[in-house]
């Protein structure tokens, strides 16, 4: 399976959803906003989120700094 992620192509096996996604490509997923297609996913709702073939996935990850 497809997906863009961050602008990138990536390849994926199987059906996925968004938390098991986040969860392979981020190490620390508790700073981690992400948007599906222009919509942002709720934390609450990652489980629930499947992933599709040719989707955009943006992530982002909060940094704290001074």
């Amino acid at each position: 399976m497809r997906v863009i992620i961050n602008g990138q192509d990536k390849e994926f096996n199987g059906p996925k959803n968004l938390r098991a996604l986040i969860e392979e490509v981020c190490p620390d997923s508790s700073k981690v906003i992400a948007e599906v297609n222009g919509g942002i996913v709720k934390r609450d709702a990652w489980d629930a989120h499947s992933i599709r073939e040719d989707d955009r996935v943006e992530l982002v990850s909060f940094v704290g700094g001074g």
